[in-house]
């Protein structure tokens, strides 16, 4: 099993910088892939940024510039570094793992940390 856990978020003023940070225990060899979602009030919860083990790292359109996913060599800390942040970009993050072993797959998630950005 993984266990996930966000740190950081907060509020900020607009065009100011945040990090949220993620810290993975347990079986972290199997994570496959790791990122960021975000749900905002009454809205579904949409895909930030992530990274997997193949190289390949994709951005919502609306974090492209702006927003950069880094993680450690141990593939257990990821963090999402985000710039000149927008009202809109208010949200619960949380911070997701996909699960790969031989004998299954699962997604895991943080417990979510809040980001508020005022106008």
């Amino acid at each position: 099993q993984v266990q996930l856990v966000e740190s950081g978020g907060g509020l900020v003023q607009a065009g100011e910088s945040l990090n949220v940070s993620c810290t993975a225990s347990g079986s972290v060899t199997s994570i496959y892939a790791m990122g960021w979602y975000r749900q905002a009030p009454g809205k579904e919860r949409e895909l930030v940024a992530e990274t997997d083990r193949d190289g390949r790292t994709n951005y919502a359109l609306s974090a492209e510039g702006r927003f950069t996913i880094s993680r450690d060599n141990a593939w257990d800390m990821w963090s999402l570094r985000m710039l000149s942040l927008k009202p809109e970009n208010t949200a619960v993050y949380y911070c997701h793992a996909r699960i790969i072993t031989v004998v299954t797959s699962y997604d895991c998630w943080g417990q979510g940390t809040q980001v508020t950005v005022s106008s």
